[in-house]
């Protein structure tokens, strides 16, 4: 398995799209339940397999990551070639970027002293869309970009 497993949720969520990826193996529901039953080790491959597709698919389309902890706004633009990296650090040990209260002061403040900026791009590895899941396993979620497209354009000129 490359990536990880569909959660039970998310199989339920993508029921139509597994019943069609079976179709394509030509597994009809009836054989599905025979194979659950009766030789569950393959069940479980089918599985795995439907996973990475879906995180294939997914992930090939994914343009923006955000990871966001309490004094740290990690902002990943994933281009063809490269992902961009906007990191933001506020040194206000009372804030937390994850709370309105915290996001709020940073609106207030971020062209101050407290907060600084860093820019940086990496080239992929061999497997670009790895590099990308290995982001979201250490929290980032996707986003449409707002904020790195934001950030981008008042950070640029600096």
């Amino acid at each position: 398995m490359k990536f990880k497993r569909l959660t039970k949720e998310q199989f339920e969520e993508l029921q139509g799209e597994f019943i069609n990826f079976l179709a394509t193996q030509s597994i009809t529901a009836d054989e599905w339940k025979d194979i659950k039953q009766k030789n569950p080790k393959v069940a479980e491959e089918e599985l795995d397999v439907f996973s990475d597709l879906i995180w294939e698919g997914v992930l090939s389309k994914v343009k923006y990551l955000e990871n966001i902890s309490a004094n740290h706004m990690h902002l990943f633009e994933l281009e063809d070639k490269e992902m961009k990296l906007i990191s933001v650090k506020v040194m206000n040990p009372k804030v937390d970027l994850r709370t309105s209260e915290g996001f709020g002061w940073f609106k207030k403040n971020w062209q101050s002293d407290f907060v600084d900026y860093l820019t940086a791009s990496k080239a992929y590895t061999k497997d670009k869309n790895l590099d990308k899941f290995q982001l979201i396993e250490q929290g980032a979620v996707i986003t449409k970009g707002e904020l790195y497209q934001w950030f981008d354009e008042i950070i640029s000129p600096l």
